[in-house]
């Protein structure tokens, strides 16, 4: 139902991972946004390529982008397109090299198509609703991605600037089951963990918003694994306030999200 809109967001998301990397390798400077989080001129030109692009091809679907101001009449629409045209653009100012770029279709508040371009592997992560998730290598390779079965002997994934007290204490507590922690910048986490190099990632924070997760949800679920909010229950999009206010946890199975 959706293969028309999984290839244009394919093709766009791979323009932008030649775009990010052109100012990647330019050492572009920063600017704050009102509510103090970087922007760079990376950011706005991948938003705009995209946006443009997607816009002329689907112009009755809304649009949620980390770079446009909110029209909330989105919230009339069934389909919205949402849009992190730079995911970890601290990671990338800071050159860790693990950004991304995140591109999601809503429907019904459900996420139905994602794509997850990674700029500095030339890669592409993908899934559409009960399509199962795929990988996209630097040679156009379509990959067949699936969690990992582990239950024990866990590699747990954490932010490399944003990890808390909470998400400390929590890895912590289940040191029995979690032997590895390791840093990882963005979505890269959830791309990670969609393809059975690692098992459990937690943001106990309010600090993510909708395109943050919005294309990595679809991802984990079609890869077999499970994105929840702490309390258990599901994700929900196109929501009036855009903020994941309670946080999340990516696991490969549901047994493994360790409270």
């Amino acid at each position: 139902m959706f293969e028309d809109v999984l290839d244009d967001m394919i093709f766009i998301v791979k323009k932008a991972n030649k775009l990010i990397m052109d100012y990647y390798n330019k050492h572009v400077s920063y600017e704050l946004k009102e509510d103090n989080s970087p922007v760079t001129i990376a950011d706005k030109e991948s938003n705009k390529l995209i946006r443009n692009y997607l816009h002329e091809k689907y112009p009755n679907f809304a649009i949620l982008s980390e770079e446009d101001k909110d029209n909330l009449d989105r919230l009339n629409n069934d389909y919205v397109i949402i849009i992190d045209p730079l995911d970890g653009t601290e990671d990338f100012i800071k050159r860790t090299n693990q950004f991304a770029i995140n591109v999601a279709l809503s429907y019904k508040h459900e996420i139905v198509v994602g794509v997850i371009g990674i700029p500095f592997e030339d890669l592409i992560y993908y899934a559409s609703l009960n399509q199962g998730a795929y990988k996209l290598d630097s040679n156009n390779n379509k990959i067949k991605i699936h969690v990992s079965n582990k239950k024990n002997n866990l590699t747990c994934l954490t932010s490399v600037f944003h990890m808390n007290k909470k998400e400390e204490e929590l890895i912590l507590k289940h040191k029995d089951k979690i032997k590895f922690v390791k840093k990882c910048g963005s979505s890269l986490k959830a791309c990670k963990i969609a393809e059975g190099e690692a098992e459990l990632s937690y943001r106990m924070s309010a600090g993510t918003k909708e395109w943050d997760t919005a294309p990595f949800e679809i991802l984990l679920k079609e890869a077999g694994g499970v994105v929840l909010k702490p309390d258990l229950t599901k994700m929900t999009y196109n929501r009036e306030d855009v903020y994941n206010r309670d946080g999340y946890i990516i696991a490969n199975c549901k047994e493994n999200i360790l409270l």
